[in-house]
């Protein structure tokens, strides 16, 4: 019983993370240390990152009418508006997909610590309020998904490579990369989670392959139940910050994300000092 509540405890977590600029895998590591599920760590690895498919299943039930490109509803130059840009969200994907296939394990070994997690967080949250202060009285160049261009695309697929370090937060980076080009407040918001389409479930199918599929029961439901958990919440998050940006910038996240790392290189200090 201990472990479900721990389970729903973090897939509360990834769904208010996964969609705010903040960090989910960050989050989920951080709070993953305090709760210590009765769990193998090689089970938490994998779930951290699969939890996500309930939170990207979120994306696609909010938004399935402009994702689908076969919908009734929509005309020949609507259907062909979808197709361009799934293209341009597949031309945004590469460069995370090709340094992910290469480099995720060792990535994960190097950074998938709380101290890695807490100078990226900082960062971000530095570059989330430097260019919403450039920004301010500066009007984008691009208010539309249709409007991005090749050279727009690739700069936010590095943007989201440099994600895969844990702690930079996959929405934070894609979304500080659009903003640093001129792209809209609401395209960046939008773009990013279907840019999460593709990236998520493929992330998804690396970590089960590396997992072995070899579920007890008991792991099976608690991966069940954090992604069921995680698209609830998902939803709302993900209808909250659409909400938020018409009215507000990035910079709260930013502030956070500062605050936030430096708790935890302060707590990591300490526990250094005492132990």
């Amino acid at each position: 019983m201990l472990d479900i509540i721990k389970v729903i405890i973090l897939g509360i977590v990834e769904g208010i993370t996964e969609w705010l600029p903040v960090s989910s895998t960050g989050h989920l590591i951080l709070v993953g240390d305090i709760l210590q599920p009765n769990l193998s760590d090689a089970f938490m690895e994998m779930f951290n990152v699969v939890i996500q498919l309930g939170a990207i299943m979120a994306v696609v039930v909010l938004y399935f009418n402009k994702l689908n490109p076969f919908s009734p509803k929509k005309t020949q130059k609507q259907k062909l508006l979808t197709w361009q840009m799934w293209i341009k969200v597949l031309i945004a994907s590469v460069p995370a997909a090709v340094v992910g296939l290469l480099f995720n394990d060792y990535l994960d070994a190097i950074f998938y610590k709380p101290l890695p997690v807490a100078v990226m967080l900082i960062v971000y949250g530095v570059l989330f309020i430097v260019v919403e202060n450039r920004n301010k009285h500066v009007r984008p160049k691009v208010t539309k998904i249709s409007e991005l261009s090749v050279q727009m695309l690739v700069w936010i697929g590095v943007f989201q490579m440099l994600a895969l370090i844990p702690g930079t937060s996959r929405s934070g980076a894609t979304i500080v990369g659009a903003l640093m080009i001129g792209i809209s407040r609401g395209v960046a918001a939008e773009f990013t989670f279907f840019l999460a389409i593709p990236v998520m479930f493929g992330a998804s199918f690396l970590k089960l392959i590396g997992f072995g599929l070899s579920f007890t029961a008991k792991e099976a439901g608690l991966l069940l139940l954090g992604c069921v958990v995680s698209f609830g919440v998902s939803v709302l998050a993900i209808k909250f910050l659409m909400g938020y940006i018409k009215n507000h910038d990035f910079k709260v996240f930013g502030y956070y994300r500062i605050i936030l790392g430096a708790i935890i290189i302060v707590a990591a200090v300490v526990q250094m000092i005492i132990a």
